[in-house]
């Protein structure tokens, strides 16, 4: 029983030896199942109560008894070893406390063989998830308020992952609705000097007209198209029948929201490259055009819809919430048919376990409608999935308005940053060979990090004096700290062996960093299982201002050699599993800064 017991827990957790040995000593007591009680043992905030724990408020219920009855009962029945060495009740938690030496090497022998996929697991093994994040409108500039969907579903993509699922990433383009209508009417009305060609990568300029098209120049004649639209009310009925020609697969209007397209992905896809950022596909809202009606008739005859001010629309005023409009009265598709259909076609051609949408907190009661339709709809697989949302990136000028044309450009975010990053690193290390290419690493790294290391709910301020310190909870001090170990183990010059005493690892910070270490994969774990890469991000700060005070109080390259061949390897694997971390998050690790 044991044997399949630890094989069992092997797919499901890194650490398993030690969980294992509890769940065989828990067994005995509670009826449950091994990977129930597993899922059961949570990591204690201060490692002295012990270095797992079994709330019990969990299992109260099942035993009809109070959790601290229960605690107290347990640490008396059950008998420690060899492995487990103390039982102690807590108020409701039992805690217990291994045999440190064996847990300090069963931590770094791991990471030492596992390296780079230190952190990883089988949990999701023969499993898919669908990440849908970024999908920025085309003909638009990347801006600052498109940076947090593609780095926060960036991350999520990244720990999923890490946990062994087959992740498929959508980026489902805004390429279809009444703002093309817009455009079609901006670029006819004001804009028959512009050149526009249709092949990627590849616009050359037309000797008859006066202006390659850009994004930049779609962008002037959108803000133009809705100054005038304030005076002319025409223009907007315009823009709806133009809207509703694409639809219907006009010639011309197809033909000129290509340009459109085309000319945005060339600037998508230099922004994404330089985040770092990749998807799997582009599939926006205009690829399920043709779907929408069968679609849309599936619903009818589910005898869901009716009709209200001229508008199809499914009613969910029982589910206290707004109708979901399906067709307006000029039978034009709305984002909720589109979704729809779109959620239908990913189950048919992905089979997902899970799928995520990483959209802002303001589309909450749209993806509450979204789902609520599916629901209606007989599909159960709606309970797959999930709207993880996020706050607002927040400057000193309040919250942007691409209609108004008040937007801070993504790409120009980045530049500025990477200068910014540059100036500080020739400042603190002008010898350094390889600063460019640093400064590209620590300014990005500085964004992407800023933008997760706080819960995703949470607006975002941006503060560049904050965001570059290499001193506070941020992207270059977590780098910073990566360099520093590079540089000691540079110092060390030796192979890192895991034949060391670790019984002379037993400073406080020593024993901390190591149970910091031994929570990495947890933190993985936890951080998908919520959609909150701020988990990871703060595990990986805790674990850098733990090395910091441990590397101002205590020497590493002591002269006592079989402590500073323990010490290096416990450096070692701490730089693993930043380096880890970081790559999870989308960072660099520069070896030097």
């Amino acid at each position: 029983m044991e044997d399949e017991v630890y094989l069992f827990h092997q797919f499901l957790y890194p650490m398993n030896l030690f969980i294992n040995k509890i769940i065989n000593l828990l067994e005995s007591e509670i009826s449950l199942p091994p990977d129930k009680i597993g899922a059961l043992l949570e990591q204690p905030p201060d490692n002295k109560m012990g270095d797992y724990a079994l709330p019990c408020f969990s299992i109260a219920k099942q035993l009809r008894k109070n959790p601290q009855d229960i605690a107290a009962e347990l640490s008396q029945k059950l008998v420690p070893n060899d492995t487990i060495v103390q039982i102690t009740a807590t108020g409701p938690y039992l805690n217990f406390h291994v045999a440190k030496p064996l847990l300090f090497r069963t931590v770094l022998e791991e990471i030492a063989s596992t390296g780079a996929s230190y952190g990883n697991s089988l949990i999701g093994k023969d499993k898919t998830i669908i990440i849908d994040y970024s999908s920025p409108n085309i003909a638009k500039h990347l801006a600052v308020h498109h940076l947090r969907s593609a780095v926060i579903g960036n991350a999520i993509y990244n720990l999923f992952k890490a946990l062994g699922y087959r992740c498929i990433g959508i980026n489902h383009l805004g390429d279809w609705g009444t703002q093309f209508g817009q455009l079609i009417v901006a670029l006819k009305r004001w804009g028959s000097n512009f050149a526009i060609t249709s092949k990627r990568n590849s616009f050359e300029e037309d000797s008859t007209k006066q202006e390659t098209l850009t994004v930049n120049k779609l962008n002037e004649l959108y803000v133009t198209f809705h100054k005038e639209a304030k005076t002319d009310k025409n223009l907007e009925e315009e823009a709806r029948e133009w809207f509703k020609k694409l639809e219907d697969g006009d010639n011309e209007a197809k033909e000129t929201w290509q340009h459109f397209k085309e000319i945005s992905m060339l600037e998508f896809d230099r922004v994404y490259k330089r985040l770092g950022i990749t998807f799997d596909s582009y599939a926006g809202e205009s690829f399920y055009n043709e779907m929408l009606d069968d679609t849309v008739k599936r619903i009818k005859d589910s005898g869901l819809t009716e009709i209200s001010e001229d508008a199809l629309v499914v009613n969910l005023e029982k589910f206290n919430m707004p109708p979901c409009i399906l067709r307006k009265r000029d039978e034009a598709s709305l984002y909720a048919t589109r979704d729809i259909c779109a959620a239908e076609y990913r189950k048919r051609e992905y089979h997902f376990d899970k799928m995520v949408y990483v959209v802002g907190s303001e589309q909450r009661l749209h993806f509450r409608q979204f789902f609520k339709v599916l629901e209606q709809m007989g599909y159960e697989w709606v309970d797959t999935c999930a709207h993880a949302d996020f706050g607002l990136v927040k400057f000193k000028q309040g919250k942007m308005s691409t209609r108004e044309g008040k937007v801070i450009l993504l790409e120009d975010l980045l530049e500025e940053s990477y200068k910014i990053a540059r100036e500080i690193i020739e400042e603190k290390n002008p010898d350094l060979e390889n600063r460019e290419e640093v400064a590209e690493n620590v300014g990005i790294g500085a964004i992407i990090f800023s933008e997760l290391c706080t819960k995703r709910v949470k607006d975002v301020l941006f503060d560049w004096d904050v965001i570059l310190n290499f001193d506070g909870e941020t992207g270059p001090y977590v780098q910073y700290t990566h360099a520093r170990m590079c540089s000691i183990l540079r110092k060390y010059g030796e192979s890192v062996t895991t034949s060391v005493d670790y019984n002379l690892l037993k400073e406080d910070d020593e024993i901390v960093l190591i149970k910091q270490l031994e929570g990495f994969p947890f933190a993985i774990s936890r951080a998908a299982d919520n959609y909150e890469p701020s988990i990871l991000s703060n595990h990986l700060l805790d674990l850098c201002s733990t090395f910091n005070r441990y590397y101002q109080h205590h020497r590493i390259l002591t002269d006592d050699n079989e402590l500073r061949k323990a010490r290096i390897l416990l450096i070692d694997a701490i730089r693993q599993v930043i380096q880890n971390g970081l790559s999870i998050l989308g960072l660099k690790s520069p070896e030097r800064m």
